[in-house]
């Protein structure tokens, strides 16, 4: 390892679903990670391409490799692999252990954020022991000594609490959420991102915790936890919340927590203009309005301050068309993260510092 770069390099496997949104944990970490060194990804249907390409169309010098022989033999040193999907359960795709079972025989550990644990498995365990490497199951749920109950020392925090929210899953709150702390980070705010997934951890979060795999008792005092202690640590100016799911998401209705126990008056709203039915699903019923949603998260004593959208399915004209209708029927700013980055929420974000 260089002294310049002191990320052990790790791939990622993805093999066959880099291209679909079941790939969102591999997605972030293409885009941005400050715990590995990304320098391959693992998918038989898209080798020989760029894993930026496949993402996004941006080039970001990724190679993608049939199997895992092809990446060792193209690249020293890699230390990890990470198991780049977030499937529905969190259940591993049968398809990929021998791939996981090949990389452990070449002496290259697993991360695996998915509820099924590699630790639970006999025989991953044995040959992992075999072969002197480390199973990480990031979705492990902390043991009850570890955990933090709500205690009301959420209300000592004085800087502004910004939750980023969707109205569905899987619409890049978590991206939105890294590119707004860095949008702050530029303007020379200290904004601090409280991390409530696999991924957030997976790329490199200091602060925060694993939502769904936490006891719901615990749920509160944890990211009460995670609040207060970023912001005593790093002495925070803004503090963003990464959310989950969403409010009115019949699967997994997430985002009152955030609001109520992590005590955030703000929020960024993300939202899919064309996508029309929850997950897609269209027995999960419809998507309520922006309108709406901003309706119900101001009955939780909580504003929205900006709109981001995600531009799935439209073409770049489409997108600054919503952008501009959003704009004028909601009277707020309206980000295109992907296209044009967030740096237009940063002053909204500064008069929040100085209320």
């Amino acid at each position: 390892m260089s002294a310049i770069n002191q990320q052990p390099k790790a791939i990622i496997l993805t093999d066959g679903l880099l291209h679909m949104s079941d790939a969102k944990t591999a997605h972030g970490l293409i885009r941005g990670t400050e715990r590995y060194e990304i320098v391959a990804v693992i998918d038989s249907v898209h080798a020989g391409k760029d894993a930026g390409e496949v993402l996004d169309g941006k080039h970001r010098n990724i190679p993608v490799y049939a199997d895992v022989d092809v990446a060792v033999n193209n690249i020293a040193g890699i230390r990890y692999c990470i198991i780049g999907v977030a499937t529905v359960g969190g259940i591993l795709p049968k398809h990929f252990l021998p791939i996981i079972e090949s990389c452990i025989r070449k002496g290259i550990s697993i991360v695996n954020g998915l509820h099924d644990f590699l630790n639970d498995m006999p025989s991953i365990v044995a040959l992992a022991k075999e072969n002197n490497v480390e199973l990480i199951d990031v979705r492990k749920p902390k043991a009850r000594k570890d955990l933090h109950f709500w205690s009301g020392e959420i209300f000592s925090v004085t800087a502004p609490v910004i939750a980023v929210i969707g109205t569905d899953c899987a619409l890049g709150k978590r991206t939105t959420c890294r590119l707004v702390k860095q949008a702050c980070a530029s303007a020379n705010i200290n904004a601090q991102m409280i991390y409530t997934g696999q991924t957030g951890w997976l790329q490199g979060g200091q602060y925060g915790f694993v939502f769904d795999s936490t006891i719901n008792d615990f749920i509160s005092g944890e990211l009460e936890h995670a609040i207060v202690s970023c912001w005593k640590e790093t002495n925070a100016e803004v503090l963003l919340i990464e959310g989950q799911s969403a409010l009115r998401n019949p699967t997994g209705p997430c985002g009152s927590e955030i609001l109520v126990s992590g005590n955030a008056k703000h929020v960024i709203l993300v939202h899919a203009p064309k996508r029309k039915y929850y997950e897609d699903v269209v027995g999960w019923g419809e998507i309520h309005s922006v309108a709406s949603e901003i309706e119900l998260i101001k009955m939780y004593g909580s504003k929205v301050i900006a709109l981001a959208l995600n531009t799935e399915h439209c073409s770049d004209e489409e997108a600054l068309q919503f952008q501009q209708q959003y704009e004028i029927k909601l009277k707020l700013p309206v980000l295109l993260p992907l296209q044009q980055g967030v740096e237009k929420i940063t002053p909204v974000i500064k008069s929040l510092m100085k209320d």
